[in-house]
């Protein structure tokens, strides 16, 4: 697999996103996956909000998230844990760094807007296999540190499924699936980094596994990717305490 990601100009707020990825994206080969980070997204949508007119951020966490957790350790640690689009993820996952005074909240409507990408550019390029992945930046618990995960897809199968596959054994494999979106989310974020590379955009090669599909994903497809908090195998963390909905 080969990740190669691409230098842009210091994108502002309200510019074309299609533009940015023509101009930078010039060259793109048949069944390469396109990666974008959220945080340009937003900027294109003007999901941004100047810091020193917000009163209270905790305020505006509580109304970004879908849920959101109360507890003094908010205060402690500066920061308040959510659950937003699905994914768990430190204060709705609205964004200071490289904001330049602003706060970067994310984009609206993550799945159309990777729909569309993907469209344009099949467009473009007149390549019927080809795919859009948009990524974030995402702590693990019990880890130090930050790794890449997916928002948003199109363009290809978000699973590869090992069930029914023999282990090294010949035993059959029961429930193993790789997460094809996260893996490849977690290594383009590491090649595109997370500081003044100014890099928010690469395109992958070559990756393993993948099945490309010539339509978006459906409804179906991408409630299938997610797991209720009382059916994931952290639900007795996820379910014992008392998540506020989001004002």
């Amino acid at each position: 697999m080969q990740i190669t990601a691409y230098k842009t100009h210091k994108i502002q707020s309200q510019e074309s996103l299609f533009e940015i990825l023509d101009q930078y994206l010039s060259i793109v080969t048949p069944r390469s996956i396109i990666v974008i980070t959220s945080k340009i997204i937003s900027l294109c949508q003007n999901r941004i909000l100047l810091k020193e007119e917000v009163k209270n951020k905790l305020d505006l966490i509580r109304e970004e998230a879908d849920l959101y957790l109360e507890g003094d350790y908010i205060k402690k640690y500066g920061i308040c844990l959510t659950i937003k689009n699905n994914v768990l993820i430190p204060t709705a996952g609205i964004d200071e760094s490289n904001g330049n005074g602003y706060y970067i909240l994310y984009p609206h409507k993550l799945q159309q807007t990777a729909a569309e990408i993907w469209q344009h550019l099949r467009v473009r390029t007149n390549f019927p296999e080809i795919g859009v992945l948009i990524t974030d930046s995402h702590t693990t618990p019990l880890r130090l540190g930050v790794t890449g995960i997916a928002l948003a897809w199109c363009g290809f199968k978000p699973l590869f499924s090992y069930i029914g596959k023999p282990d090294i054994y010949g035993s059959p494999l029961r429930v193993t699936s790789i997460n094809i979106l996260d893996s490849l989310a977690a290594s383009a974020v590491f090649v595109m980094g997370e500081g003044e590379e100014q890099t928010p955009l690469a395109i992958i090669q070559k990756a393993p596994k993948i099945t490309f599909q010539e339509r978006p994903p459906t409804e179906e497809e991408i409630q299938a990717i997610t797991i209720s908090p009382s059916e994931d195998l952290y639900a007795p963390l996820l379910t014992s305490v008392n998540w506020e909905k989001s004002r």
